[in-house]
């Protein structure tokens, strides 16, 4: 009987250490991953290991202290999956939108290839879960005088936490607890995330206007495409001197493409919506409940206009500003759809609404391009980059990963080739512009940094293509237009804030947003300056959101300016 009850307090002991050790676990490692002072870093280590102790030692039954502190493990494992694939920062606002707005056959892509991090949060989590149980069930608890001694020990760790913090803050080095300190960030980051999506239910855009006008001296029918990519990297494209050939379709002068675009934002729910309205980084979070997109701007100048998206329903502003146009159509969601058509998909829709013949049209084509998993993005195409499987989030498998992420980029590239011929045989004036909404990290170099949405983003997440063409009809009618982009080329060009200023001015649109300076078609255009729409909706300089120094000689060796 004494031996099966020293049985029942060992198992309670190990309960109690392996449950401080898993809680603690994301504080200390966020000390090392994280640029904040030395107080700081002592601050996340000593004072919530010495709160979560203390918490630990109230009771003798610390199966069900251990269940209380469920909620905590659930971010601890959340936080360590993505600094295992990120290699730094908290659990941010946009990380936990992704939640509401990731369909989830798209999760079951993302999780089925990151086994290697999913499998260390179970190993670490659910054996004290279970054992927490067990506890509560077997009635087993800690001795007495086991939790009187380590309390007493547990008090001083955070009395001395305490001290930290006031030195912390004292330091002068911008210290906060809602932004610093694990888990209260993520709780203050919880809170914006509930508030956001509570904003994002209300429609207070119903009465927004563009005023917008139409160029009256083009009297003949017009059609305007604009593609909407999705996780393409403008250095994996060949008309931005790749090396391998991911663009062969591609190949002539006809198409124009600015090697030297960063976009405002790492995440597609952000990225999109500035695409496809007027705002920047600078004016998102004061207006973009209340505005509408560039779709109802064309549709007030008389266009017909038409979206047709290779993506989920999300509940986000993507999907609100899509079902501004005349005709909305999510082919995933249609009754019948194949589960996982690849882009080329879409051009039966774009065929059919030209076919319509109606005399002003902008068509709006929102891809999936090359979302993780990249092998899916091209199913039932034969692939040209070989091999592309297996693929996990690991380093070891970053070949399989890039050659799949080029095929993925060859499909769009082929999109975006069946696109333009479709154009291309129409007597009348016509044009495309595509732009993706980020980019990616693949193992790029030795950080190991893998996709994309981190709350500070990597030089190859912002870097993305921007292509724009024109055919026979409209290079005669608007040789202007032509000459302005070829001159602009070469110039930075940030795509959060051109891509719709270049649209208005490719169809010949004012409207009471309008900025010819953000145009990349017109001659007073003028190089922007680079900022970025923070995890907090904040824009900054690029140079102050905590990139860093490894990701600016990146894009100064691409003669990216970045001021």
């Amino acid at each position: 009987m004494k031996h099966s009850e020293n049985n029942k307090f060992i198992i309670a002991d190990i309960l109690y250490w392996w449950t401080l050790a898993v809680v603690i676990a994301p504080n200390i490692l966020l000390s090392f991953t994280e640029p904040i002072s030395i107080f700081g870093k002592l601050t996340n280590s000593i004072l919530p290991t010495g709160v979560w102790w203390v918490c630990l030692s109230l009771s003798k039954k610390v199966g069900r202290t251990s269940l209380f502190m469920f909620p905590l493990m659930f971010f601890a494992a959340f936080q360590i999956v993505l600094l295992g694939l990120y290699g730094r920062s908290i659990i941010a606002v946009d990380m936990l939108l992704n939640l509401l707005t990731t369909n989830p056959a798209e999760a079951g892509e993302l999780l089925g290839n990151m086994m290697t991090y999913v499998l260390l949060v179970i190993v670490m989590y659910i054996p004290p879960i279970v054992t927490a149980i067990l506890c509560c069930v077997k009635g087993i608890y800690l001795k007495n005088i086991f939790i009187q001694r380590y309390r007493i020990i547990a008090i001083c760790l955070t009395i001395t936490g305490i001290f930290t913090l006031i030195a912390a803050y004292s330091s002068g080095t911008g210290y906060s607890v809602k932004n610093d300190l694990f888990p209260i960030n993520v709780l203050y980051n919880v809170k914006l995330a509930i508030h956001r999506a509570v904003k994002m239910t209300s429609n207070k855009s119903i009465d927004y206007n563009h005023y917008a006008h139409y160029d009256s001296s083009r009297n003949s029918r017009e059609i305007y495409v604009m593609v909407i990519g999705e996780t393409s990297r403008a250095d994996h494209w060949q008309l931005n001197g790749y090396t391998r050939q991911t663009n062969p379709q591609l190949n002539d002068s006809t198409y124009i493409s600015f090697p030297k675009v960063l976009s405002e934002s790492n995440t597609t729910h952000k990225s999109v919506p500035m695409l496809l309205s007027h705002l920047t980084a600078e004016n998102f979070e004061d207006s973009i409940y209340c505005v509408k997109s560039i779709i109802s701007a064309f549709k007030e100048a008389g266009f017909k206009t038409a979206f047709f998206s290779n993506q989920r329903y999300n509940r986000s502003f993507i999907d609100r500003f899509g079902f501004e146009a005349d005709t909305s159509i999510f082919i995933k969601e249609m009754d019948g759809a194949v589960s996982n058509p690849n882009d080329l998909s879409l051009v039966p829709y774009l065929t059919a609404q030209i076919s319509e013949g109606n005399r002003k049209q902008l068509i709006v084509l929102h891809s999936y391009g090359s979302h993780f998993s990249y092998i899916d993005r091209y199913e039932g195409i034969e692939p040209t980059f070989t091999p592309d499987y297996p693929l996990q989030a690991n380093p070891s498998h970053r070949n399989e990963l890039i050659n799949a992420y080029d095929n993925s980029i060859l499909l769009t590239s082929k999109l975006l080739s069946e696109v333009t011929s479709e154009l291309s045989n129409l007597d009348c004036p016509a044009a495309m512009i595509y732009t993706s909404d980020h980019g990616e990290d693949i193992f790029d170099d030795n950080r190991n940094l893998f996709l994309h949405a981190s709350p500070v983003p990597s030089a190859y997440q912002i870097h993305v293509p921007f292509i724009l063409w024109f055919n026979k009809a409209y290079v005669s009618q608007y040789p202007s237009i032509i000459k302005a982009a070829e001159a602009n080329r070469l110039k930075n060009v940030s795509s959060s804030s051109s891509f719709a200023q270049t649209a208005f001015d490719i169809a010949g649109i004012r409207t009471a947003v309008s900025d010819t300076t953000m145009s990349v078609v017109n001659i007073s255009y003028k190089e922007p300056k680079r900022i970025y729409l923070t995890d907090h909706n904040i824009g900054l300089p690029l140079r102050n959101i905590g990139m860093r120094q490894r990701d600016f000689e990146i894009l100064d060796s691409l003669k990216i300016i970045t001021d």
